[in-house]
C-alpha cells in the first residue's frame, strides 16, 4: 500500500489554539530595575505563572481573613529563611505555622547561640552526633513542663524562649509565634530528632505534646474553607501526612473545608506532597501548585511578591 501524502489534512495556523502568546513572553530588564518591574517582566508561563497565582491567593486569603498555613521542613530554617516567615507572621499574613521535630531544634539553637546545623558525618564517627547538652535540655525541658500545663510542643518551646530571654529570640519562629499570638504546631516522629537521644527526653510528653498540636492544627485547617491556602515548604513526608489527617478529621466532624488552594515548594517532586497536599485535598474544589527550586531562592521571591501586593 502506498500512502498518498497529497491528501494529508491541514488547517490555517491562525485557527489553531495556542497556549503561548506574545503577551506572555518575558520582558527585558535593565540595570537598577525595581522588584515590581522585575516581577511584571517574568514570563506568564508555567512556574512563573503559578507562583504569581500563589502569591495572589496568599494576599487574597489574608484580606478575606481565611487561613494562610505555612508548613515548614527543617531545611527551610537551615537555609536562613526564618526572618521571612517571622515578618509574614508580624504582618498577620501567616495565620498558622506547622513544623516537624527537626525544625524546633534549628530554631532553638539559633535563638540560643546564633548557630545551628552540625557536621553530621564528623560527629557520627565518635557517636557524638546530636549530643549537644544545651539543645536537648532546653527543648525537652520546655516540652515536659508545657505538656504538664496542657500545652502543645510549639507554644511550650516558643514561650520558654521568650521567658528565658534567649539572646536571639528575635530570629526564632517559635518565639515570634508566641509573641504575635500565631498558632504554631510541631509534629514529631519519635526517634527522628537528636533530642530523643538524651536522658531528658520524655516519650510520653513528646507524644502528648505532638498530639495536642495535631488537634490544634485542625482549627487552622477548618479556616481554609472558601479561599484559604496551605503551603508546604520542604517537608517530604511528616507534614503532608499530618495535613491530610487534619483535613479528614475536620470534614469528619462536619466542617466544610473545600475550594481552597494548596502549594508545594521543594527541590524535587515527592509522592506524598503531590498526593496529600496538591491532589487529594483539592479534589472536588480548589487547586494545587507545585514549584520546584531551592528554598533559599524561592521563598524570598515569594515573600517579595507578597510584600508588593499588600
Amino acid at each position: 500500500m502506498k500512502l498518498d501524502f497529497g491528501k494529508v489534512k491541514t488547517y490555517p495556523l491562525k485557527k489553531r489554539r495556542s497556549k503561548v502568546h506574545k503577551e506572555d513572553l518575558a520582558a527585558l530588564g535593565r540595570k537598577g530595575v525595581k522588584f515590581r518591574e522585575f516581577y511584571k517582566g517574568l514570563p506568564n508561563i508555567l512556574a512563573a505563572k503559578d507562583i504569581r497565582k500563589i502569591s495572589d491567593n496568599i494576599v487574597t486569603a489574608h484580606k478575606k481573613k481565611r487561613a494562610v498555613i505555612f508548613m515548614l521542613g527543617a531545611h527551610v530554617i537551615k537555609c536562613g529563611l526564618s526572618p521571612v516567615i517571622i515578618d509574614l507572621m508580624k504582618k498577620k499574613v501567616v495565620s498558622a505555622v506547622a513544623l516537624n521535630g527537626a525544625g524546633i531544634i534549628h530554631d532553638t539553637e539559633l535563638a540560643l547561640t546564633g548557630r545551628t546545623s552540625e557536621d553530621v558525618g564528623a560527629a557520627l564517627k565518635k557517636g557524638l552526633f546530636g549530643m549537644a547538652k544545651e539543645t536537648a535540655e532546653f527543648i525537652n525541658g520546655a516540652i515536659n513542663r508545657g505538656v504538664e500545663e496542657g500545652m502543645g510542643i510549639g507554644i511550650s518551646v516558643g514561650e520558654r524562649i521568650l521567658k528565658e530571654r534567649l539572646p536571639l529570640s528575635n530570629i526564632s519562629i517559635l518565639a515570634s509565634a508566641a509573641k504575635y499570638n500565631i498558632p504554631v504546631t510541631v509534629h514529631v516522629a519519635i526517634g527522628t530528632d537528636i533530642i530523643h537521644q538524651h536522658p531528658s527526653c520524655n516519650g510520653a510528653a513528646v507524644g502528648e505534646g505532638s498530639l495536642i498540636d495535631f488537634r490544634n492544627l485542625i482549627y487552622s485547617v477548618i479556616r481554609l474553607n472558601r479561599g484559604g491556602i496551605c503551603i508546604n515548604f520542604g517537608s517530604a513526608i511528616i507534614l503532608p501526612e499530618v495535613f491530610l489527617k487534619a483535613l479528614n478529621i475536620a470534614r469528619n466532624l462536619g466542617h466544610s473545608v473545600k475550594n481552597f488552594t494548596t502549594a508545594n515548594f521543594d527541590m524535587i517532586t515527592h509522592y506524598r506532597p503531590e498526593m496529600n497536599v496538591l491532589k487529594r485535598p483539592t479534589t472536588g474544589g480548589g487547586r494545587g501548585y507545585n514549584i520546584i527550586g531551592h528554598h533559599e531562592i524561592m521563598m524570598p521571591l515569594l515573600y517579595q511578591m507578597i510584600i508588593e501586593k499588600l
